[in-house]
């Protein structure tokens, strides 16, 4: 009977490093070794930039982490990110003055108000004509400039048109740390289609910002036994389209349920 070799592998063609004598060992040098954690290295690489060295070749430094070169746009542009997503964080921290004003014990933050108003965009019954994608980017981007003005309320006695002077010096601000650019601008165009209601979508998110506010207060009346009946009186009427009508009035029909048997 014929006696076949193994099949050849590629494990098979090199051999093991342990099984090198140690003389041979030494020769490949040390073994690399990387700590977890360890700050990006910074190494030089050579490109085919024509440059006045000999060889035609121009070295630049880039990070091993990323490739990008540093200074590169790409870098530049990470950083601007990075920056304006930490100017937002203040969005999750800050809490909505309403409910502070209430008493309220840990209220909602802004980013909880506007996280809401995004999924009441992304699960509302279709509108002839509606983008809902841009109702949803509305939602997000609608009180953005809070996290530089903070969260102003009727009952701090600023006038409308100094609110909105103030909310537009924010966003502009906020959008200089963005860096410019389409992003830039398109998150300007969503929060004034917004502050002006000119759009059905911005209509349908207006009426999301009061369906969100009773919503949220019937569910403090419901946890704290108390009546805040202002934020009810305060968008009673209001209401543009009739997705925002018809949610609003169930809200307001099951608070009633719970008035009318005597639980607040």
């Amino acid at each position: 009977m014929a006696v076949h070799p193994p099949p050849t592998t590629f494990h098979s063609l090199v051999a093991p490093r342990a099984s090198l004598p140690f003389r041979d060992r030494a020769a490949l040098g040390p073994t690399p070794r990387r700590r977890l954690g360890a700050a990006p290295r910074i190494v030089l690489s050579r490109s085919r930039k024509r440059s006045s060295s000999s060889d035609g070749f121009e070295p630049s430094l880039r990070t091993e982490h990323s490739g990008a070169p540093i200074g590169s746009p790409a870098r530049r542009s990470s950083a601007s990110a990075i920056d304006f997503l930490t100017l937002c964080h203040r969005l999750k921290t800050t809490k909505r003055k309403g409910w502070i004003n209430k008493g309220i014990d840990g209220p909602e933050s802004i980013a909880d108000h506007m996280y809401r108003m995004a999924l009441m965009a992304l699960i509302a019954d279709d509108l002839p004509g509606l983008d809902r994608e841009r109702c949803i980017k509305i939602a997000i981007v609608h009180d953005i400039a809070e996290a530089i003005v903070g969260d102003i309320t009727p009952a701090d006695g600023v006038p409308k048109e100094e609110k909105s002077r103030r909310e537009q010096a924010a966003l502009d601000e906020m959008c200089q740390v963005l860096g410019g650019g389409m992003r830039a601008e398109e998150i300007k165009e969503l929060w004034a289609e917004y502050e002006n209601n000119s759009s059905l979508e911005a209509n349908l998110v207006k009426d999301f910002d009061k369906v969100e506010l009773i919503l949220q207060a019937l569910e403090y009346e419901m946890e704290h036994g108390m009546v805040l009946d202002e934020f009810f009186l305060s968008t009673a009427g209001k209401f543009q389209t009739e997705i925002g009508k018809s949610w609003a009035a169930e809200v307001l029909s099951r608070r009633n349920a719970r008035l009318s048997n005597g639980l607040s």
